[in-house]
């Protein structure tokens, strides 16, 4: 497997916050968007747009964050 797509959920609560859900990992993009149709309908999800699933492409066995971070 060459690739991995991750899946998920991301919108902007009625307070400002950003509420994101970590909804799987799938070896194609079809078993992805797969994903997304089985959950579109159920409960909390169906309250918000179609847009709010998010779909990304990863190389697998590879370092995406490549950088060091700092704190405040």
């Amino acid at each position: 497997m060459k690739y991995a797509y991750v899946v998920q959920h991301s919108y902007e609560s009625e307070d400002g916050h950003d509420e994101v859900k970590f909804i799987g990992v799938y070896s194609s993009e079809k078993n992805a968007k797969n994903a997304v149709d089985r959950l579109k309908n159920k409960q909390g999800f169906s309250l918000f747009p179609e847009d709010c699933f998010y779909i990304e492409k990863y190389l697998v066995d590879e370092d995406h964050w490549t950088e060091g971070f700092i704190t405040a």
